[in-house]
Parts: C-alpha cells; structure tokens; sequence
C-alpha cells in the first residue's frame, strides 16, 4: 500500500481527497501547515506528496525545496496559483507535477497513478475485458466503444469494473454499494440505479432493452456476456 501525504489547509478538500484515495488503497496522511509537514516528514517515509502552494505558514515551494535536499519523493503542486511563473517556479525547485485547482478527483487520481507507476517501475500486466463493441481496460481505467473513447466518471468505470471482474454472475445490490461505494456508506439503493441507468445509456445500443448489463430480478444487476 502506496502511501501518500497531503498538505493543505482546506480540511474539507484534504478529507475528500483523502476518502477517494483510500478507496484505491493508498494510504494518506493530511498535514495543514509547514510545521506539521515538516514534523509528519520527519518521523515517516511517503511515496508521494501532493502539495498546496498557500499554507498558513509558508508555501509548500518551502516545502519541495527542504524536501529535494533529502529525498526524491515524487512531488505534485495543487494549487489556484496557476501563473506561468508559479508552475515553472514549482517544476524548477523539484516538483513532478503541476494541478491547478479546481481540479476533478478523476484527474487527481490519474496523475497519482502514472506518478507512482513512474517513480516505483510499476507495472502489471493489462487487465482487458471485451463484449460485442466495448473494450473495458481495467488497467488503465478506460472504455472504448466501438473504437471510441467513452468518459465515465470514477462510479460509473468502479462499478462496470465490478461487473467486469464477475461476468454471468449476479451480484446483488447490497454487494455492490459495498464494494463500490464502500461498506460503511451510507449511498441510498437508488443511486446504484441511476449508475446503471448511466451505463447502460452510455454503453448498450439499446439502454431500455439492455444486452449487456442485465437487471436480475429480486437480486440485482449483472453484466451478461457470451461465451
């Protein structure tokens, strides 16, 4: 488990960044000031740090630049200071990266992903899933239909995953809003129904007549696919 630290002092940002990271198992640790960053850094290793440039008591460039002196940890700026001079300050003292706020978590996470996998070598072999004119890369995290990049939102592509990883097997829909949208939440069975609703609109020909994602009566939903 990769973990990550984040200094920021808007807590409700850092809580929501920190929720959805843990929910692709990373582990994270939030720090709101220069002082604290500093003393979290002091007494544990990270493998990345996501970094805001305003702090209450210094920048997070102070941060990076203390930082490089003593470790290469991978370093991304988050930041609303989007100034040309700001992004080629934050690369000049050691930064990888660069996100102007606001971002989406779907970004978010994507930059963390290819940061990590190009820090640490990692690598696994691709994960594709195939049915009539859909590619669902599980590895990348992308879906094409008919050739064509389809954009799902961070849900939507979790929960077609879950179906991929349990073809012509029903799931039901406690299962589902378990291990999508985690066990202890507190998501009403109807936002599983819209999700579909989503999928299916965006991925079958005929999303009132579905092919593949099938309703199981009294169950729940499966992705339904031909030997």
């Amino acid at each position: 488990m990769k973990k990550i630290l984040i200094v920021d002092d808007d807590k409700d940002l850092s809580f929501i960044i920190s929720e959805m990271l843990e929910s692709y198992d990373y582990k994270v640790t939030c720090a709101e000031s220069c002082e604290e960053a500093f003393s979290v850094l002091s007494g544990e290793k990270f493998d990345l740090v996501l970094l805001d440039i305003n702090l209450p008591d210094g920048t997070g460039f102070k941060i990076c630049s203390e930082l490089r002196q003593v470790s290469e940890v991978p370093v991304i700026f988050a930041s609303a200071r989007t100034s040309e001079d700001d992004r080629i300050s934050g690369f000049d003292i050691g930064g990888d990266d660069y996100l102007p706020k606001p971002y989406s978590m779907k970004e978010l996470l994507s930059r963390v992903n290819a940061l990590i996998r190009r820090a640490y070598g990692f690598r696994q072999q691709e994960k594709i899933v195939k049915f009539g004119n859909i590619t669902v890369n599980i590895t990348s995290r992308s879906v094409t239909r008919n050739e064509e990049a389809v954009s799902l939102s961070l849900r939507e592509f979790d929960l077609l995953a879950y179906l991929c990883e349990n073809i012509n097997t029903a799931v039901s829909k406690e299962k589902l809003l378990s291990e999508v949208w985690g066990a202890f939440s507190e998501v009403e069975p109807s936002t599983l129904t819209v999700h579909i609703r989503w999928l299916r609109e965006k991925l079958e020909d005929e999303p009132a007549s579905p092919k593949y994602i099938k309703t199981v009566y009294k169950v729940g939903y499966m992705l339904e696919v031909a030997e």
